[in-house]
């Protein structure tokens, strides 16, 4: 869009499911503009996580997005679970109310790119080497290449960057403004796509390290596997990689064309603050956690509907503090979560190969596992973090205390006399 037109809310980045603020649904005094690097080919084929939990749908359904986290493609009836050293123990979905879906990243981000301009959304592919300009103003700008060469700049009230970890809007936040706060792990995954149908999902812990499956459709499987973090996909074979998962799993494995496989590093980043003038971060642009915790999407949508609530009590009613207090809202939310991800991945990691921390402490992770699969009040905060219902609010006199949800899981009745209201209570308890 040329500079003097209408301004616009302009998005930049790639297109990750960061819907709310730009489905168009929402009531909006000026267009919001997605410039997205890649052509639309290239977005809808990459292949990301494909686990959107219970709140993530229930946030699309409230947004009138609720069709757009259904995969026809992916199986109708799977079962989960946790091998330990071959054995596994079914995980209680019965027990738990959760939503959760398998819907592979792909397929939700075409969802969206249908949905985005169907509701008057502008969706720009291939806008290249992306810059912003003045964001501390009244008028930031954002400018970007087309691929014909030509040179297209917008002028916006407001940008989101949403362009991941290795994008470019972070760049622009003046230096020395941003803290970085970041843990890596001593052990890496080799991550693989294979063409593989998954009946069963999970995680198995074993003395040769962790191993998962998930599937992504219903003719393919995200396949990881720990490794050392020197290693390179070059020392991982087909044939050792078919061996490797059949030997912590357990069992005999179904094998079929490998499409992709890659080192991925561990660690947990948190940028903050995650605003800079008229400049907002979102999602993985402001934070990662690594994918054992299953809580990247979470927290992408958890930031882009903060901000979409924030610009919408902007423009509509003139306040601006939900906006101010964005970064904030979302670092409370965030550094939950990021504990949640680092116990997770400790407690299964330590679990099973005593190399990275001794056979004490996997003595310990082991115990904790067993106090979580039999403990109703242990296992009620840990399903409602994997369901991503746990929220913190502010009392309002500068400090975070865990306040009662409306979405709160109600745990299994223990069979003690106690109630299930009552255990939840012991997990989210109200402040005085």
């Amino acid at each position: 869009m040329p500079v003097g037109d209408d301004r616009c809310r302009a998005h930049s980045g790639d297109s990750r499911p960061h819907s709310p603020c730009g489905d168009g649904r929402a009531p909006a005094a000026r267009p919001v503009v997605v410039a997205e690097k890649h052509s639309r080919a290239y977005v809808e084929k990459r292949q990301r996580a494909g686990t959107v939990d219970s709140r993530g749908v229930r946030l699309f359904r409230e947004w009138g997005l609720e069709a757009v986290v259904k995969d026809g493609s992916s199986p109708r009836e799977i079962t989960g679970g946790t091998w330990m050293d071959g054995v596994m123990y079914p995980l209680g979905f019965e027990d738990v109310d959760t939503e959760a879906v398998f819907c592979p990243q792909q397929v939700l981000v075409r969802n969206l790119t249908d949905a985005f301009p169907e509701a008057g959304g502008d969706l720009r592919f291939e806008a290249l080497d992306v810059s912003l300009e003045d964001i501390d103003s009244e008028g930031p700008t954002m400018r970007y290449r087309n691929p014909d060469g030509t040179t297209t700049t917008v002028t916006c009230d407001f940008i989101a960057g949403c362009d991941g970890f290795h994008g470019v809007s972070r760049a622009f936040v003046p230096a020395g403004q941003l803290a970085c706060y970041s843990h890596e792990y001593k052990y890496s995954w080799l991550s693989i796509m294979a063409e593989v149908p998954t009946e069963s999902f999970g995680m198995a812990i074993h003395d040769r390290g962790l191993a998962a499956r998930f599937p992504r459709g219903a003719d393919a499987s995200r396949l990881y596997l720990q490794c050392p973090p020197g290693d390179t996909p070059e020392q991982w074979p087909d044939e050792r990689i078919w061996g490797e998962r059949g030997a912590r799993f357990g069992a005999d494995v179904p094998t079929g064309r490998i499409v992709d496989k890659r080192i991925v590093p561990l660690r947990s980043v948190v940028f903050s603050p995650m605003s800079h003038g008229r400049l907002h971060l979102l999602g993985d642009a402001a934070h990662i956690v690594p994918p054992m915790s299953a809580k990247g999407i979470h927290l992408a949508l958890y930031d882009t509907e903060v901000f979409a609530r924030a610009i919408i009590a902007k423009v509509q009613k003139g306040d601006p503090s939900p906006l101010d207090n964005y970064s904030d809202t979302c670092l409370s939310h965030l550094w939950n979560y990021q504990a949640y991800a680092i116990w997770i991945t400790d407690l299964m990691h330590n679990a099973g190969d005593a190399s990275y921390e001794g056979a004490f402490r996997k003595e310990i992770a082991r115990a904790e596992l067993r106090r979580l699969n039999n403990s109703p009040a242990a296992s009620c905060l840990y399903d409602e973090l994997r369901a991503g219902l746990l929220q913190v609010l502010s009392d309002g006199a500068g400090s975070n205390r865990p306040w009662p949800t409306p979405f709160a899981v109600r745990c299994p009745d223990p069979g003690d006399g106690r109630s299930s209201s009552e255990l939840t209570g012991i997990a989210s308890r109200s402040p005085p």
